[in-house]
């Protein structure tokens, strides 16, 4: 299967580079010819996993974040998110009880939950010192 890189992004992992690298994301997608909607879900799925480098990545010291757009033969539309902060599986959490009281939920876990619920296929794993997760997409204009 050939893959075509469409986009690489590398910069400080801050919140004042969300749309610096969410932008590029939204219109490498927009060139793909995915709906409205499924760009919406692209664009808070990448928001929502950009927040969590952000916030925990690098807890001792500054880093950086590097996104790679791609899409394959299939049309399927992925995002490889590479950062080489602390070591963290985020498949590794336990799906969050979303039908407990909001006094009863457990912190955290749910933006997560909502990454693997927008995209089709969400895969992590470590090299070397680098956390990489990649998500994609398939799909095209009429859904």
């Amino acid at each position: 299967m050939t893959v075509c890189l469409l986009l690489q992004i590398k910069l400080p992992a801050t919140l004042e580079n969300l749309a610096a690298f969410i932008e590029p994301v939204k219109s490498c997608a927009e060139k793909q010819g995915f709906s409205q909607k499924k760009i919406l879900q692209i664009e808070l799925a990448t928001e929502e996993i950009l927040v969590n480098i952000v916030n925990y990545a690098y807890q001792d010291h500054p880093g950086y974040v590097q996104i790679r757009c791609s899409v394959d033969d299939d049309k399927r539309f992925g995002i490889e998110f590479e950062d080489t902060g602390i070591p963290f599986d985020v498949l590794s959490l336990d799906t969050p009880d979303v039908t407990a009281g909001i006094s009863e939920r457990q912190f955290g876990g749910l933006g997560v939950f909502f990454v693997r619920k927008l995209m089709d296929d969400v895969r992590y794993y470590r090299k070397g010192d680098k956390n990489i997760l990649k998500i994609s997409m398939s799909g095209s204009a009429e859904t």
